[in-house]
């Protein structure tokens, strides 16, 4: 068995918010109803789905709970900058959420790619 550093597994953590938030992102632009979706994109929701990735990155464990909570913290930033309507915001933070199953998915896809990755080199260096 392959003991796992703080580093490895903070870079891991990482990579995984990472990828859910791409995820997220490439879902929003590239999937059902793209075309209406990049219509009505507004800088405001672009810059609040990269707040949402960035507080993904900080976050140590990514469950859904966890996932809900960050969004709803960053939504309610958005509505008290008045950045963008209330309806809005909720609506863009509804839809966030309904991508937590690809998200988690991708997610645990990173996650056993890298375990699989580093035991191959531990494996060769003989550990």
């Amino acid at each position: 068995m392959v003991k796992k550093s703080g580093s490895s597994v903070m870079k891991l953590a990482v990579i995984g918010a990472s990828l859910a938030g791409l995820a997220a992102t490439a879902y929003f632009f590239l999937g059902s109803k793209a075309k209406e979706r990049q219509k009505h994109a507004k800088a405001w929701a672009v810059k609040m789905k990269a707040d949402v990735i960035e507080k993904l990155e900080m976050a140590r464990e990514i469950t859904e709970p966890v996932y809900h909570e960050i969004i709803d913290s960053v939504a309610v930033e958005y509505t008290k900058g008045k950045k963008a309507s209330q309806k809005e915001i909720k609506e863009l933070a509804q839809d966030l959420k309904k991508h937590w199953k690809t998200i988690s998915t991708s997610a645990k896809k990173a996650k056993n790619d890298v375990v699989k990755s580093t035991k191959k080199v531990a494996k060769k260096a003989g550990i």
